[in-house]
């Protein structure tokens, strides 16, 4: 019986942890930010990026800005339908579930890898 209780209350606090997962929020391209010198897609790369997550853009706002797009935009370096622009200069963006898309709208700026995708899994369970 008691066992019982103690694999109960564990049972809790991990499904407890799973909820209230606190997320990591991620500097775009470190130190250096938003920055056309630096290969957005492969800053992306060795990093585990969870839904809830935060990104935060810094950037010259006067030269630079950031949108969310859907794959065609990413692709294509273009606003689809439904896109959201920010312009501050330091934009703080919280990932959805799954795919994520970001381009700079600066077409030449996009071409030249001022854009990332980013695959958002669910949250991992803390303890």
């Amino acid at each position: 019986m008691r066992r019982r209780a103690i694999i109960m209350v564990v049972l809790m606090v991990l499904q407890f942890g799973a909820i209230h997962s606190k997320p990591t929020t991620y500097m775009v391209g470190d130190e250096d930010g938003w920055d056309s010198g630096l290969d957005m897609e492969g800053w992306t790369k060795g990093k585990n990026f969870h839904a809830g997550d935060f990104l935060v853009f810094k950037y010259d706002s006067q030269l630079s800005d950031v949108a969310v797009v859907n794959q065609t935009g990413h692709d294509s370096c273009t606003l689809n339908e439904g896109a959201k622009v920010f312009h501050s200069g330091n934009d703080k963006i919280q990932l959805a579930f799954g795919a994520n898309y970001f381009i700079d709208t600066v077409a030449d700026l996009c071409a030249a890898g001022m854009k990332m995708a980013i695959n958002a899994t669910a949250s991992p369970p803390s303890v």
